[in-house]
């Protein structure tokens, strides 16, 4: 049996959660760049745990310039098994308020100017993203939001947009009303797509700020309103995550959903035609069907 030990990747202060022991900041080196900062690591509850920021302490990455590639690597170097995203999104359905969290389940991915995988030229794999989210971790958010009382919705579409600018009208009700999607935000994509590659659990946990724009009665995305609300979900985000170590306990079982197989099947570059230097690249990401 494995070891657990979750990441979380959120914004400031979803990761000073209180209690957690042996706290201590860690730079992690990556083949693929510098991650967004340090990392912040402890135990709570017995559990070990990882804290990245993910726009970087004072927020100095942009959606775009998140180092996505160096952030999952990282996490993966310091033994992370199951990562939890937390972000902040806009709601397409009136159901889904302000204020309301709600635990993904599927994805479309309108960004374009990201590195999206960690193979290519040289070492090419595709994995499925099918169900991009894993229903175990999942299901463990869902039930330490509920036993915080928070409000939250199981499943959810959320949008991915290239930003930083927010939706023009047009666009939100094309989201909305032809595709079908429930939120929108900046963040998710690829981390999602590069967690399956790395083989780790993934769940997103997204927190509603507000109704993007389509919405008659509340008008434009106004980012003074956003923070205000973002303010008021931190401290119910830094509940669920204090909740997840009890749920998720400190020993693990393979993933049922196999998401920790993910590269299985994945490769088909011939080993003989394989890059040396895309090889040493993934010595972390891909490393157990390297070994």
């Amino acid at each position: 049996m494995a070891e657990t030990m979750i990441g979380v990747i959120g914004g400031s202060g979803v990761y000073e959660i209180e209690g957690l022991q042996d706290a201590g900041w860690q730079t992690v080196d990556s083949p693929w760049g510098t991650p967004s900062d340090q990392i912040l690591t402890g135990t709570l509850g017995g559990v070990k745990m990882a804290f990245l920021p993910r726009h970087g302490r004072g927020h100095v990455h942009s959606p775009t310039t998140v180092p996505y590639r160096a952030n999952i690597d990282a996490l993966k170097r310091l033994g992370v098994t199951d990562v939890i995203s937390v972000s902040a999104c806009g709601s397409f359905r009136e159901e889904m308020a302000p204020g309301d969290f709600v635990v993904v389940n599927q994805f479309i991915d309108r960004t374009f100017a990201r590195e999206k995988s960690f193979f290519g030229t040289g070492f090419v794999a595709h994995v499925s993203v099918a169900h991009p989210t894993c229903p175990r971790l999942s299901a463990a958010c869902l039930g330490a939001a509920r036993a915080e009382g928070i409000t939250v919705h199981d499943g959810g579409t959320y949008l991915a947009m290239e930003g930083p600018q927010f939706s023009s009208l047009a666009e939100s009700k094309m989201y909305r009303e032809q595709w079908g999607c429930d939120v929108i935000g900046m963040t998710n994509m690829p981390e999602a797509k590069l967690a399956r590659e790395a083989e780790l659990c993934y769940a997103s946990v997204a927190m509603i700020t507000d109704y993007d724009s389509w919405h008659p009665d509340h008008g434009a995305v106004d980012v003074s309103d956003i923070i205000a609300t973002l303010t008021g979900n931190a401290d119910k985000a830094r509940a669920l995550v204090a909740r997840l170590p009890g749920l998720l306990g400190t020993g693990r079982e393979p993933c049922p959903d196999l998401c920790d197989r993910a590269l299985e099947y994945a490769v088909l570059t011939a080993p003989d035609s394989r890059d040396p230097a895309m090889i040493a690249k993934l010595d972390t990401v891909a490393g157990r069907i390297l070994a």
